[in-house]
């Protein structure tokens, strides 16, 4: 078993997956894998993936298109290092991230790091994606306003026992992992900005800004979330 997975879900990802994939490869140890889930990419996403040419890289390419939750849920169960880092396509891993998460994992399960949110030519728009989401601890207080961002969180695989297989119409993927986190292990945000989170044309992340959804589309994701309550407390029932 690697020490270290890396989940990276891509979809026509070809403009920025070179710098993103370069950013995480330079900090891991030889023992870790890169697992990529991609959903179907009818540009050079793969191609361009293939030419790293690293044994650490994993490509699992779906047979039809599955979005965003399944894709991540697809690269979760594959995953087999004791640590888990999240990674979306289009950001930029800074130096110190995986060495500095890892220290933090030591005493939490999960660690949801802050960033700085750049324009796609990684021109600083906002300093601290905490500052602007106002982040941290408390189930309640993510039901209500979630702070879990995908891109910025690892945790230990053993969270993925009570997470795994993801619920039907959970909101999203990493609401779901710190939802998780919260009511059954231990999470811990950290201030250290590790990665440079992108936005641009086509994200598809309302984060840093006011939120598309309608207030009925809110009220359903926080259903979500709770409904599936006494599913995890079966899960884990059975697991001890």
């Amino acid at each position: 078993m690697c020490l270290i997975s890396v989940v990276l879900a891509t979809y026509n990802g070809q403009k920025f997956i070179e710098q993103q994939l370069q950013s995480i490869i330079t900090q891991l140890p030889l023992d870790s894998e890169i697992i990529i889930s991609d959903d179907k990419s009818v540009d050079r996403t793969i191609e361009i993936i293939e030419q790293f040419n690293d044994t650490r890289i994993k490509i699992i390419e779906n047979h039809k298109r599955k979005g965003t939750i399944s894709n991540f849920e697809n690269g979760l169960k594959h995953a087999s290092g004791n640590i888990i880092f999240l990674s979306d396509q289009d950001d930029v891993w800074l130096p110190n991230k995986v060495e500095t998460v890892k220290k933090y994992l030591q005493e939490y399960d999960l660690v949801m790091s802050d960033c700085k949110i750049v324009d796609e030519n990684l021109e600083v728009l906002q300093d601290s994606l905490f500052a602007s989401l106002q982040s941290g601890k408390g189930f309640f207080k993510n039901l209500i306003s979630n702070t879990y961002i995908g891109c910025c969180i690892a945790f230990k695989k053993n969270l993925l026992k009570l997470a795994l297989p993801f619920p039907k119409n959970i909101p999203m993927h990493d609401i779901w992992l710190g939802m998780v986190a919260e009511l059954f292990f231990s999470p811990q945000f950290i201030n250290d900005k590790l990665v440079l989170y992108r936005r641009h044309e086509l994200n598809k992340s309302s984060t840093s800004t006011k939120s598309v959804y309608a207030l009925f589309e809110k009220l359903k994701f926080r259903y979500n979330t709770i409904r599936y309550i006494p599913l995890l407390l079966k899960r884990k029932f059975l697991k001890n």
